[in-house]
Parts: C-alpha cells; sequence; structure tokens
C-alpha cells in the first residue's frame, strides 16, 4: 500500500479539522507544516504529529518528499499558493473558494494542465452521506424533478474589520465563505442559471455582510439563495420537487440530516454523523486519484470549479460586490446578469 506524504500549507483552524481527518487514513502520512511564522508552524507540527515544519511556504513547496499539499490560506491566498505548489510539481487540494475570481481559476486549471498535476478544490459537500443519498433519491424518481430549491447558510461571527471575514482584501464576505454552499446545492441539483439577479449589504469594511440571489432557468425553475453573517440561521437547503420534497441540514459540528416527504406519505428522516467531520473522504479522493495516476477528481472535477467560481462572479456582478484584485472592472450594484 503506497503511503502518500501530506504538507499542510497555511496551519489554522480549517487545517486542523482537514488534518484530523488525515488521521483516519492509513495511507496517509502526516508530514511536514508551512506557515509565514516557524512558530506557528512547529507548534501545529508537534500538537498533529507532523515531522517536518517550516517559516514559509516556499520551502514547504520545494520539499522533494512531499507529495500533497492542502492549502487552508485565506480566499484572496489561494491563487498564488496554488500556483507555487503546482509549479514544484506537487499534487494540490485547495480550500474553497477555489481563487476570488474565474480569471484566476483558469490560470490554476491550465497551470495543473502544464504541469500534468493533480488539482482538486476542497469540496466537502460532493463526498457526505447526506448529499449522497438526496442524489439517490432524486435519481430514482421518487420526487419527480426539482422545481424549485432554496439554499442558506448564515450566522453571526464577531465583528472584528481585520478578521478575514470581512476584509475585504482577504476576500471577506459572506458569498465566498459560506454563500458558496447554497450556490453548489443549486448547481448540483438544477444546474448552472440562466439568469442570476442579486443584491448585497456591506459591512463598515466594505466587504459584503449579506447577499440575497435569485437564480433563473430557461425552463421555468428558480433557486434561491441566501448567505449572512448579520442573521443565524443555521444550514440547509429545501429542494421543492414536483411528487415531493427534500430538506437537507447539517450542525455545525457537520452532523448531517435528510428529511424527505413525498406527497400524500409520511415524512422520512435520514440522519447521519461520519467520524473526523467527514473530512477524511475528500483527501482519500485524492490519494485515489493519484493511485489511479489521474490529475482531476470526477468526483469534484474541475469544470465543477470553474462553473461555480463563473456563478459567484456574476452573484459578485449582480449584487456589486467587488475585491481590489478585480482591477477595474466596474460593478454596478442592482443590475441583472444573464
Amino acid at each position: 500500500m503506497k503511503q502518500y506524504r501530506w504538507g499542510i500549507l497555511a496551519p489554522g483552524k480549517m487545517a486542523a479539522k482537514f488534518t484530523a481527518g488525515l488521521k483516519l487514513l492509513e495511507k496517509a502520512e502526516l508530514f511536514a507544516v508551512g506557515s509565514r511564522d516557524i512558530i506557528r508552524a512547529e507548534k501545529f507540527a508537534k500538537e498533529y504529529g507532523f515531522k517536518k515544519f517550516y517559516g514559509s511556504y516556499e520551502e514547504l513547496a520545494v520539499d522533494p518528499d512531499v507529495d500533497i499539499i492542502y492549502i487552508a490560506s485565506p480566499h484572496s491566498c489561494h491563487y498564488e499558493h496554488t500556483m507555487l505548489c503546482l509549479r514544484n510539481r506537487k499534487a494540490v487540494i485547495c480550500e474553497k473558494a477555489f481563487a476570488l475570481n474565474s480569471r484566476e481559476v483558469e490560470e490554476m486549471i491550465s497551470e495543473a494542465d502544464r504541469q500534468n498535476v493533480f488539482l482538486m478544490e476542497a469540496l466537502w459537500p460532493p463526498f457526505q452521506p447526506f448529499y449522497k443519498k438526496a442524489a439517490e433519491i432524486l435519481e430514482s424518481g421518487k420526487t419527480g424533478r426539482p422545481v424549485h430549491l432554496r439554499g442558506y447558510f448564515s450566522f453571526i461571527p464577531p465583528y472584528h474589520p481585520e478578521d478575514r471575514k470581512f476584509n475585504l482584501a482577504l476576500g471577506g464576505g459572506s458569498l465566498l465563505d459560506i454563500g458558496i454552499y447554497p450556490v453548489i446545492d443549486a448547481l448540483t441539483f438544477i444546474g448552472v442559471p440562466d439568469e442570476i439577479k442579486a443584491t448585497a449589504s456591506f459591512a463598515p469594511t466594505g466587504s459584503e455582510e449579506s447577499v440575497s440571489a435569485i437564480f433563473r432557468y430557461n425552463d421555468g425553475r428558480m433557486a434561491t439563495i441566501y448567505s449572512s453573517f448579520k442573521t443565524s440561521i443555521g444550514i440547509g437547503c429545501d429542494i421543492l420537487c414536483e411528487k415531493g420534497n427534500m430538506t437537507v441540514s447539517r450542525g455545525r459540528d457537520m452532523n448531517q440530516r435528510l428529511i424527505l416527504g413525498v406527497h400524500n406519505t409520511g415524512n422520512q428522516e435520514f440522519v447521519f454523523n461520519p467520524p473526523a467531520m467527514g473530512y477524511h473522504w475528500e483527501a482519500e479522493e485524492v490519494m485515489k486519484c493519484l493511485d489511479e495516476g489521474k490529475t482531476e477528481s470526477s468526483a469534484v472535477p474541475l469544470s465543477f470549479s470553474l462553473d461555480l467560481i463563473k456563478t459567484l462572479d456574476r452573484i459578485r456582478n449582480a449584487a456589486g460586490i467587488a475585491f481590489p484584485q478585480d482591477g477595474n472592472k466596474s460593478l454596478k450594484a442592482g443590475t441583472v446578469e444573464g
């Protein structure tokens, strides 16, 4: 059994959750940690059992013994750090959002192809049992075709202007941080929308703190998307279908619930509590693909990541959400993006 030596780029809370998943996998060797702060890298390495630690991301990327690097830096750094790792021919799994905009994602995909190395966005939902169960039910035809989807994710964090959630330079705002989940729901269960309308409200830093979007499809179907740092509704998605409905939801500890209601019958409830919050399945997929000589995952294909970031761009364009890295592109709030 081949073992893969894992590196962690940017050790923080998200990296800790992912590492807990790695610990469940026999094929995963906790090998190296890279941080801009060597003390932080050393602390993380000792706490979780990594063999090496570095005080820069570059040292991690050039280590010839590292096979795979998991990137957990802020959204605004994903492009730079992914390109650094790809150019050093490391397999990469990078946290969502993959990058700030579609231009960056397209360049990341092109570089992975140029280097002939593996690249995947670290999307949690596709690997989870409640998501797979929802897809299975829809495929069975039991509920009929989805007609409308309502996706939402909101919670109220402490407001600190320099926090990545509110810092515009770091890609702050609810959309890329949590709004990405209901967008994933819509793309997965209905598809890429033909038209998007969106509006947003903004924090004092200029970052978006709440966003609502309506997706319209040419066949008459619709989806509504909501994310916010101003309300606390939790995480969920209602899939309204021709012959029944489904609600999928999860808690902050990633416990998962699916409620199925078919017209004129009672509700069925499915509950799932995966170990390590289910993060190990993402890492397992990376190693499976490498075993098979693949440079892309069929579970999270790069085409899906491109559809996702393009949809996020369209929402931002319609709602007037801009980042400094967007350059001189003019975004007008309240416009319709077709």
